[in-house]
């Protein structure tokens, strides 16, 4: 794995945005961080799996650091205990390991820096920066202000000594939620909303995933980033773009506590894809209401999902390269995602056949007794990758599709006195007919074959006007379950303000077919192992159902490249 994604790093165009002109100028002679090593951090909220918006997101922290040979750190965001787990923060480090990137010993928690960020709280108090504040939720909303009035607090010029009074027993735990508030001294008539006087700490009577019941107050975002950042030697901090109307804040608590280094916040626009939902929230909710079989899902957007779907650590890399770093928001087609897929796949999948709704095939002047192999390519893209035997008899296993017993114009398939078909590697054969059940359904092809056009060429050259039919082994194929997936909402804003995006899921979004063949070497695959089901599309085993004796196999990506390039 390291060795692939060292060579897919270095076989990257190199590329420049906007961030990186920033970084240049900093580190250039005269700028800010002349001569020091570029340091960014990566901070998920350990309270959900990471979805392909992080991807975007974690690809320009540690691609960046790699571009400049900085250091980039992993950080769990777990300042606030609500919905946090390990069991997340396991699955991020899980999912940046599988995309290829590493933290080395530079992985820390937000919660490691609960008793200095209480530290520079109690600075800020006795600078005349902070005060603790007994307005309620409502209250607060009440003098909040609006556009051209400032907002008001009646606790503004408590004493310094009060505050500090207060704020240590807000820590001690005698008050409880919303009773209290620490906010921060600014601007009360600021346009910005962020900047009247905001909260840096809140009261919360709740249990900390590692810290226990040892904190009853919690550092709000806002104040706790720029503190961890400053204290990591963080020089420059990506951000999504809803964070622009709080740099303001991320640079005053830089100012005006007593830090060791000034990080530089820089900011880009959120990744967004049709067909799909980013938010935590409503994925959570997917997930607990049965909506999806769970996170990991392979119609959910998250990580977890797309890789048990057969996607690539090459192909969501090259996505999130090839759709760039902008300024402003825009919505990138599902069907791109997909496009990278398709490259990745095309050129590495190993070629196999497959009957994924079968109807069986006789060829009739076949002898009984006779069984025999052919040859197929592996995959004629990859000059190494060889050729395999697999077996041939008299009885096979074709598409239903593949017959029609009154044909419709230009069908090049099978039907009663119809032209020549191949058989994938094998040989040319002829219908002659089908035998039905009594319902009248067809459960049987009849045909013909050429024996001297082993491989599928007629020995006299005649040339052959039907169309190629992969085929399996009836005699040796294996049993398996095939997974069709669609697009998990057929609207694609789904996200959209005025919608439920409950009401948006697409009820066709996932078709499970049984009875499936496929070619016997299957049974030995392992997972994530991706082939080319020819003629199908791109499929691979399934990393959690799947098991010797009941082989399950999802469909990564279609052949067919809707993306218009």
């Amino acid at each position: 794995m390291a060795e692939d994604m060292k060579q897919m790093q270095e076989e990257a165009p190199e590329s420049r945005n906007f961030i990186h002109a920033f970084i240049e100028e900093d580190i250039a002679p005269g700028g800010q961080y002349e001569g020091m090593t570029v340091h960014t951090r990566f901070p998920p909220e350990p309270n959900g799996y990471l979805h392909i918006g992080h991807c975007k997101a974690l690809t320009i922290d540690f691609g960046t650091a790699e571009k400049y040979h900085g250091l980039c750190n992993l950080r769990m965001d777990d300042t606030n205990p609500t919905k946090e787990d390990e069991e997340y923060v396991e699955a991020i480090k899980e999912d940046i390991h599988w995309l290829g990137f590493d933290w080395g010993d530079r992985f820390f928690y937000g919660s490691d820096y609960f008793e200095e960020d209480y530290r520079q709280a109690v600075g800020l108090i006795k600078k005349g920066l902070a005060y603790v504040c007994q307005l309620s939720p409502e209250e607060f909303r009440a003098h909040r202000g609006d556009i051209g009035v400032p907002a008001t607090s009646p606790y503004r010029d408590r004493p310094m000594e009060e505050s500090l009074d207060l704020f240590a027993r807000m820590r001690a735990g005698e008050f409880p939620n919303g009773a209290m508030t620490l906010r921060a001294k600014i601007d009360l008539a600021s346009g910005n909303f962020n900047m009247r006087d905001p909260v840096i700490y809140r009261i919360n009577h709740m249990r900390h995933h590692r810290q226990g019941d040892k904190w009853c107050i919690y550092p709000m975002y806002d104040f706790a980033h720029p503190i961890q950042d400053a204290l990591e030697g963080v020089t420059h901090s990506l951000c999504s773009l809803e964070f622009e109307a709080h740099r303001p804040l991320y640079n005053w608590v830089i100012e005006h506590c007593d830090l060791p280094s000034k990080p530089r916040q820089i900011e880009f626009a959120r990744l967004g894809i049709d067909h799909t939902v980013m938010s935590k929230r409503k994925l959570r909710a997917l997930v607990e209401d049965g909506k999806v079989s769970g996170w990991d899902d392979p119609r959910m957007p998250t990580l977890c999902g797309l890789r048990r779907r057969g996607y690539t650590p090459k192909s969501i890399r090259n996505f999130c390269d090839r759709i760039g770093v902008a300024k402003s928001t825009n919505v990138v087609e599902y069907g791109f995602l997909e496009h990278c897929l398709r490259e990745d796949l095309n050129e590495t999948a190993q070629r196999v056949m497959a009957v994924l709704r079968p109807v069986k095939l006789t060829i009739t002047n076949y002898p009984e007794d006779k069984h025999e192999t052919v040859s197929v390519e592996n995959n004629p893209l990859d000059p190494d990758a060889g050729i395999r035997e697999v077996t041939f008899s008299r009885h096979l296993y074709i598409e239903a599709d593949d017959f029609m017993e009154v044909p419709v114009p230009k069908y090049k398939r099978l039907y009663p006195g119809g032209p020549e078909c191949r058989l994938k590697g094998a040989y040319l054969i002829t219908c002659t007919g089908c035998a039905k059940d009594d319902d009248g359904n067809v459960v049987e092809i009849l045909a013909e074959y050429d024996p001297d056009s082993r491989g599928g060429d007629p020995a006299d050259g005649r040339k052959v006007k039907g169309a190629t039919i992969h085929w399996v082994d009836a005699a040796t194929a294996a049993d398996a379950e095939v997974r069709l997936y669609d697009n998990l909402f057929s609207d694609a804003a789904p996200d959209a303000a005025d919608k439920n995006f409950l009401d948006c899921l697409n009820p066709a979004s996932l078709e499970i077919l049984t009875g499936c063949k496929v070619e016997a070497g299957l049974q030995n695959a392992v997972a994530p192992s991706s082939f080319q089901f020819m003629r199908l599309g791109y499929f691979c085993l399934d990393s959690k159902d799947s098991k010797p004796g009941h082989l399950v196999f999802n469909r990564s990506v279609s052949l067919k490249d809707s993306f218009k390039k």
